[in-house]
């Protein structure tokens, strides 16, 4: 089953809680166009939240990061532009050290993308959006 996240529509504004889903993406309730899938993952809830047929983009951060900030809106937008083709998947460091651990992060932000389930790039600290769109691109 997994954690229930909160979406807003961006197209209606609607609320939908979505949970975690191998195949396909979250469409809204009520005007039945693709979400923003936009997330925020924990050291227990990551493995259901990367568990997907979509690709996705994990942003390991943490609050007292300038770049950090500077990335996230970004990365925000990059979730409304591929709406229904990326998943956006935020991880606290400070909050959740074992996934850090785990994916050897020496320094953020730090970007994983994943198709399939699996790890297939990075990029390490605040790259524009031209960048990072490049990388969504070559994924979707």
């Amino acid at each position: 089953a997994g954690p229930v996240s909160l979406l807003v529509c961006a197209e209606c504004g609607k609320k939908n809680k979505i949970r975690p889903a191998k195949r396909g993406s979250p469409h809204c309730g009520a005007c039945g166009v693709p979400l923003p899938w936009l997330v925020n993952a924990t050291d227990a809830s990551f493995g259901h939240e990367v568990d997907s047929t979509v690709s996705i983009l994990v942003d390991l951060w943490a609050p007292w990061c300038g770049p950090c900030r500077v990335v996230g809106p970004m990365l925000e937008n990059l979730s409304k532009e591929y709406a229904g083709r990326i998943k956006v998947i935020k991880v606290n460091v400070d909050e959740n050290p074992a996934l850090a651990q785990k994916f050897g992060i020496r320094g953020i932000p730090t970007m994983l993308f994943f198709k399939g389930g699996s790890p297939v790039d990075q990029m390490v600290g605040a790259a524009s959006k031209d960048m990072i769109q490049e990388k969504v691109n070559s994924l979707v």
